[in-house]
């Protein structure tokens, strides 16, 4: 089954007030024709001309094996205001939900624009896009993830 859900309130609370955890919204699409499942911001935030910000969504997914989620910047943030994400896509695979990370995902959102750019409280920032992706047919990958973010490139020691 795809879906969104909240981490758990222990984990949320690694980064924000437990308050807010009942205020937030699951990621939805705004429209019927939307691809994306658009972010909300739990608490309202800005990032000035070059400034780099790392949010913690309070989202975990769970989908197929055969599946992955696409984050990206709302289409309007690059063009009006010149925000991308640091590593430009992020790609969620369905064992990024494990027992290190609680598939808690995260955004890093960078300024290059040449104004501040101001997030409410509730506002999109972001966008999640489910697909399927394929493999080659003669793939016999058998290692599992350990780990969460960059945990499948642990033994090149660049984390």
């Amino acid at each position: 089954m795809r879906k969104f859900e909240k981490v758990s309130i222990d984990e949320f609370s690694k980064y924000y007030d437990k308050k807010l955890y009942e205020e937030y919204d699951l990621p939805k699409r705004m429209t019927s024709h939307s691809a994306g499942y658009d972010f909300f911001a739990i608490e309202g935030f800005t990032l000035m001309p070059g400034e780099i910000k790392k949010i913690p969504t309070g989202y975990k997914a769970t989908f197929g094996s055969d599946e992955m989620l696409m984050i990206l910047v709302r289409s309007s943030m690059g063009f009006k205001y010149n925000v991308r994400m640091t590593n430009q896509v992020g790609i969620i695979e369905s064992d990024y939900n494990n027992i290190d990370n609680e598939g808690h995902m995260f955004v890093s959102l960078q300024n290059e624009g040449d104004r501040d750019f101001v997030v409410k409280k509730g506002e999109g920032y972001a966008q999640g896009i489910f697909t399927k992706f394929l493999i080659c047919d003669d793939d016999v990958t058998t290692n599992e993830r350990q780990g969460g973010l960059g945990s499948t490139n642990k033994e090149r020691n660049d984390e």
